[in-house]
Parts: structure tokens; sequence; C-alpha cells
């Protein structure tokens, strides 16, 4: 294998993962990707697509060439010529959002929904930096610099003899709109589900500056993270790596208290 950037290369359909950061669901995908460069992920329900080696294309699924965006991911595997410099890679721009706000329209959301919730459109990165594993040895993926700034802030955590997890980080459109998908599916009403989760395009997640925090012993995405001196610590110290709490108590987008929900905003802090 090639030694490439750990880099995330994201495309409309399908994500682009190094193989090493993988973890195959079968011996059988294992033996694949451990010879390959990287792994084409679908992004909708994150099935691993094709391995993807220094000669060929290896499909991990029937039918690969039938699947959405498979010649769009193939093109922007170029992206990791193992030539250009780390910092330029990471300097990519964004993926339009134009089918994302087609969708949201079609499941009833209100063309003001911007507006009235104070919560903006995010597009998705089109790479993100590997930032690490969270809770569960998953790769974190997060913007270059908001991934700096997290280890940064996770390694001063521990000097004062606190242990701040990650326990997600950067969530595709497409994530997001299976929760609600999965969600309505239930019964419940959009007001219901987009009084607990942004509808898709609009959650900080997508936009590879947000991370939900954690502790050991704590429950994830909880509540009850308030009352532990990992909470305690963040609201002292977050701010100085440029990490502020996206949803406090009250906050005028309706989103429910969200303790365990940072954001990083300050470039100047990376």
């Amino acid at each position: 294998m090639r030694a490439l950037p750990r880099f995330l290369v994201n495309t409309p359909d399908i994500e682009l993962w190094p193989a090493t950061l993988c973890r195959a669901r079968s011996s059988a995908d294992a033996r694949l990707i451990a010879g390959a460069d990287l792994v084409l992920r679908r992004k909708r329900d994150g099935r691993f697509l094709a391995a993807l080696g220094p000669a060929e294309l290896v499909p991990l699924v029937p039918a690969l060439w039938r699947e959405p965006g498979l010649e769009a991911a193939i093109a922007a595997t170029a992206v990791l010529d193992a030539r250009e410099p780390a910092a330029s890679i990471a300097a990519r721009g964004t993926l339009p959002g134009d089918a994302v706000h087609e969708a949201n329209t079609a499941m009833g959301l209100a063309a003001d929904y911007a507006e009235t919730s104070g919560l903006p459109f995010h597009e998705e990165p089109q790479l993100l930096a590997f930032a690490g594993r969270d809770r569960w040895q998953r790769a974190l993926w997060l913007l270059a610099p908001a991934s700096r700034a997290w280890q940064a802030m996770r390694e001063a955590a521990r000097q004062d003899g606190i242990v701040l997890e990650a326990i997600s980080g950067f969530r595709s459109h497409a994530y997001q709109r299976g929760i609600f998908e999965r969600k309505l599916a239930r019964g419940l009403s959009l007001d219901e589900i987009l009084h607990v989760n942004a509808a898709p395009g609009h959650s900080e997640h997508h936009s590879g500056r947000a991370l939900d925090i954690g502790t050991p012993g704590e429950p994830p995405a909880e509540e009850s993270f308030e009352h532990t001196p990992a909470f305690v610590w963040l609201q002292q110290h977050a701010g100085r790596f440029g990490f502020i709490l996206s949803y406090p108590r009250g906050n005028p987008h309706g989103i429910t208290y969200e303790p365990w929900h940072w954001c990083w905003l300050s470039p100047a802090s990376a």
C-alpha cells in the first residue's frame, strides 16, 4: 500500500477512506481491504462498496458498476495524489447542496426553516482530516484545523486529569436524512423530530466543525453529562481552543439542551 494522507475524500454519494482506517465486517472483505489503498464507502448506509489498489478496483458488493455516484468517486481519487502537500489537500472546498434542499422540500420542511430556526445550511467539505478515534474506536473525521484543536484540547484536559472522549464528529447529509426517515417511519411527526434533530443540511456536524463529547462511565449524548468534571472543564477551557457550546438551555434554535455538543469556530485558535 502507498503512504497516503489520512483524509476522507467526500463526494455526493460515496466517501473514500484510507484502507488502513477501515474495519471490515467480514473476513473476505478484510482480506481485500488489507491490500488496498482506499475503500469506497456508501454514505447512505456505510456499506463498503469497493477496495481500490494501485492497479485495480475490486468490488465488495454485487453490481458495483450500477452504484450511484461511482464515476465521481473514482475521479475524486486524484485528490489523494501522494505528491500533493497535505496542506493544499485540506484547503479543498465544499460539495453543492441542491439535492438536499430538494429532498427537504419533498419531506415537507418549510421553505423558511433556516430563518425561523436560526440554523444555517452547512455544505459538506470535500476533504476531512482523521481526528483520532471515538469511544467505539471508529475513525473520527473533522476539518483539519478543527481536528488539531480537538486533539490539543483533549491533551490539555488529560494533563488536568480529565478524559474527554469523542462520541461523533462529521455526519453526512445522507446520514442525517436516514435519522429522519427512521423516525418518520416510527410515526413521529416532522415537528417532533425537529425539536431534537436539525433538518438534513442544517446540523453543525455536516460542517466538519462539530463533535459530541463524552467521558468514560457516562452514557453518550445525555443531559447528565453536565454534572461531570469533564463538562465543568469544557465550560472553563473549551473557548481557548475555539470550541463553543452550541445548544445551551433556552437556545433560540428550539433544539433541546445538549451539553455534549461543541462546535469549533475560531481559526485563530487552531
